[in-house]
């Protein structure tokens, strides 16, 4: 009897103690439970994932991320990489409800048991808590988060299936070597894809998650082989693998495999633009963390030509000027020697391929180098004859007769290995010549004239070194490259090519007490009435603001606002003469507008983005192609013809008259060093005032070219430097390895232009004894009549002669 009271008091104490058990278990639940992060959040959760830049051809460009990771959805992952990483961390993943008990009181035991020994609380973590802490809640290690994460694993598992629980840890999960979820793992230890792997290799990936760098695979090759093995075992435990594929499996050495090195293009500014443009389209988190992938319009062969075009004429431009001294110095006498010290001096930003060197001894007609790798040479007088002192204002002396008039013992200077003298002959080994990074900078754009897609770009001598864009960033005055616009202007309202203009003297009160603004000739000289083609090609000024003047500069500036150069440019008549500001890609764009037959385009970096799933969400050609829609596959049918939407600006037969006086500009005028080139080109020279600025903007019918050169920080190229001198060379150096092998394709003339034939000298049509004599292309009212005779009258013929041009009023 005494036994059965004893029994009912356990018993009813056993309930009691289970009462308050639960209660204070639920009172846990309710407590820790507040507040805690929104667990439904995951469901829509995408891991921040790599965004690639690709060029035109889909070669990359550039990758953008906070955490390289590769998101493979869990039905791409392959089972045997799911059972090596359900058999090591959760064998039990797919039956318990996000706790395993067992694990779980087994880790209280031992904790239990360490307390006051000061060592690390050990978990029993299953997946689901995994993501519970590595989503929700911070590495804390302390009962209360504990609590916590059991809270919302069990809020996870109500909320989710497994396979999207487990999506979501096997991308999440970091596994060392820079590597976030198991697709960007299996690439950086093996250089494979997840369908690729091993048992051996999915076994070892799976041995990560507790800790990476306690099993790195070269530093701790022994635990890290150790704890490999025995996840295999795990797995034929498990029943995941046979006895003979875990034999196999643990025979198998541990060997990381170095990452296919990526063809990367190189085009640092075109890159930057490009992460400037997606930035204000998706913001920093959508960049970094969105997986975009992006197409460029960029070409990767057209770039290769554009940088190099770009650093050489930059060279070229700056040993045309002088030597400005050696890097830094050296002290001969240090008991550390001379390649000590060379070890110790960082090569300057931007000189790579050139390497530094110590002056170690100047002769007579050589001078001995030492370079820090050890390496020995000579640089031969031949290789410093360019080194003229530099002097203010661009200015140079004289030629250097010796080496000792430009190097001394105990310089640092850069230097690159040569092997051709400058006639071609064969150098001796280990012969250098002298180089020096240029002080000038500038750009150089490439555009296809029909769509606007930027083909090419290079906004300076060194990204490294600066990476201000001089094509886009750089605001600078366009000189005399405006000049096209304003002829444009008056080929638009009745003027042709052989329309005559004075070139005179000319002058125009400026105000009270401004004096009078009296604009020049670069020759300084007068011509008298001469066509307004000539004018274009020989860049007459005074025949420019005359016809300004009495087009209007009203008109003009609107023909300038309308082909996007300056939108901010003001009636004024200066600015006819390319006063105002603008950059590289403005101009550049404007004069493929011109080619194109005078359509508006827009200059675009981007053809194409898509999300991480394939989605489209960007596409810079908006137009619509039914038939693309509705003709599912290739049934032999015709090409879909798509329609042309782009805005006409200016009349086709204008923008032909002025392409044509363009190719004349190469032909015979300011830009013809680029007539040798020998295919179809246009293009305008540009030189601002005192030479701060010298430009080339040209053409071939299917491709727009833009060059600039100019220092950061504006000051003068030089006296006699122009655009034909620092600018020409670089867009002909372009051009002519751009369009080698393609054919002469002639500039496309629109209907209503006639081509005919006139004297060149008097703008009368040809005779039959006349020599001098080009075709001209007119429009069909403007065509000249037999009687005209040149001198501009108005009789049946609307051939105009612009002779005045001192009138002031409505100018300012």
């Amino acid at each position: 009897m005494k036994f059965l009271k004893i029994l009912g008091y356990l018993f009813g104490l056993g309930i009691v103690m289970a009462i308050a058990g639960g209660g204070v278990v639920l009172y846990a639940f309710y407590e820790y439970g507040k507040g805690l992060p929104e667990h439904t959040d995951l469901k829509d959760y995408d891991p921040p994932t790599v965004t690639r830049v690709h060029a035109g051809d889909g070669r990359l460009m550039e990758e953008y991320a906070k955490e390289k990771r590769i998101y493979v959805p869990i039905t791409a992952i392959p089972t045997r990489v799911k059972d090596a990483f359900l058999s090591a961390e959760d064998k039990d993943f797919y039956t318990h409800g996000g706790l395993n008990y067992l694990s779980l009181a087994r880790a209280m035991m031992t904790n239990i048991k360490n307390i006051g020994s000061g060592k690390r609380l050990i978990g029993a973590s299953t997946i689901t808590q995994q993501v519970a802490k590595n989503f929700l809640l911070t590495n804390e290690v302390s009962y209360e988060r504990k609590i916590k994460e059991a809270i919302l694993t069990f809020r996870i598992e109500n909320a989710f299936e497994k396979e999207r629980i487990l999506d979501l840890y096997l991308n999440e999960i970091f596994l060392g070597y820079r590597s976030y979820g198991v697709a960007a793992a299996s690439l950086n230890y093996f250089n494979k894809s997840l369908d690729e792997l091993t048992i051996a290799e999915a076994a070892y990936l799976a041995a990560l998650p507790k800790a990476p760098s306690n099993y790195h695979p070269v530093r701790r090759h022994a635990s890290a082989l150790a704890r490999r093995n025995w996840v295999i075992g795990r797995m034929l435990e498990n029943g995941k693998v046979t006895e003979a594929e875990a034999e196999t499996a643990w025979q198998s050495p541990l060997e990381v495999i170095k990452r296919d090195q990526t063809e990367v293009v190189d085009a640092p500014y075109f890159s930057e633009e490009v992460r400037r443009e997606l930035i204000d389209l998706y913001g920093e988190d959508g960049l970094y963390e969105g997986g975009l992938s992006v197409r460029t319009t960029l070409q990767p062969r057209l770039q290769k030509i554009a940088q190099k075009s770009l650093r050489d004429g930059l060279i070229a431009y700056d040993r045309r000027h002088g030597w400005r001294g050696p890097v830094t110095t050296y002290d001969p006498d240090s008991p550390d020697g001379w390649k000590k010290q060379l070890e110790a001096i960082p090569t300057p930003k931007g000189a790579d391929p050139w390497k530094l060197a110590a002056v170690l001894e100047v002769g007579k007609k050589s001078v001995s180098i030492g370079l820090a790798d050890g390496t020995r040479g000579t640089i031969p007088m031949s290789e410093m004859k360019w080194a003229r002192k530099w002097l203010k204002n661009q200015r140079f002396g004289g030629v250097p007769s010796t080496p000792g008039h430009v190097l001394s013992l105990g310089d640092v200077v850069l230097v690159e290995g040569v092997t051709k003298t400058p006639k071609g002959n064969d150098y001796p080994e280990n012969t250098f010549a002298l180089r020096q990074i240029p002080d000038v900078n500038g750009g150089l754009i490439a555009i296809d004239p029909h769509t606007g897609r930027v083909l090419a770009m290079s906004g300076g001598f060194s990204f490294s070194r600066s990476s201000f864009n001089r094509a886009t960033q750089a605001i600078r005055q366009p000189g005399s490259a405006i000049k096209p616009f304003i002829y444009l202007s008056g080929l638009d309202n009745g003027y042709t090519p052989a329309t005559l203009i004075q070139d005179a003297p000319f002058a125009l009160d400026q105000g009270a007490g401004l004096g009078k603004w009296k604009p020049g000739n670069y020759t300084k000289k007068f011509y008298g009435p001469t066509r307004m083609r000539v004018g274009l090609e020989k860049s007459r000024n005074l025949m420019t603001v005359r016809l300004a003047q009495n087009v209007g500069m009203d008109k003009v500036v609107e023909y300038v606002k309308r082909f996007g150069i300056d939108n901010n440019m003001k009636p004024v008549l200066s600015m006819s003469l390319g006063a105002g500001e603008t950059s590289l890609l403005q101009m550049t764009t404007a004069y493929a507008m011109l080619v194109n037959g005078g359509k508006r385009i827009e200059p675009s970096l981007i053809d194409r983005i898509q999300d991480r799933r394939g989605r489209t969400v960007f596409r810079h050609d908006s137009r619509n192609c039914l038939p693309c829609v509705s003709d599912s596959e290739w049934n032999n049918q015709s090409v879909p013809t798509l329609p042309d939407t782009r805005e006409q600006i200016v009349d086709p037969a204008s923008a032909y008259q002025m392409v044509s006086m363009l190719e004349g500009v190469v032909q015979r005028g300011t830009g013809r060093r680029i007539k040798s080139i020998g295919k179809p080109l246009g293009g305008k020279t540009g030189t601002t005032n005192k030479s701060f600025d010298a430009w080339f903007l040209g053409f071939s019918p299917d491709l727009a070219v833009g060059a600039y050169v100019g220092f950061d920080n504006p000051k003068t190229l030089g006296a006699k430097e122009q655009g034909a001198s620092a600018a020409a060379p670089i867009f002909k150096s372009f051009m002519e390895e751009a369009l080698k092998g393609a054919p002469a394709t002639p500039f496309r003339v629109p209907a209503g232009i006639r081509l005919v034939r006139i004297n060149a000298e008097t703008g009368r049509l040809a005779g039959v004894n006349d020599s001098n004599v080009i075709v001209e292309a007119f429009k069909p009212e403007n065509v000249p009549s037999p009687n005209f005779s040149g001198a501009g009258e108005e009789n049946d013929n609307p051939l105009l002669s612009v002779t005045d041009g001192l009138t002031t009023e409505g100018l300012y």
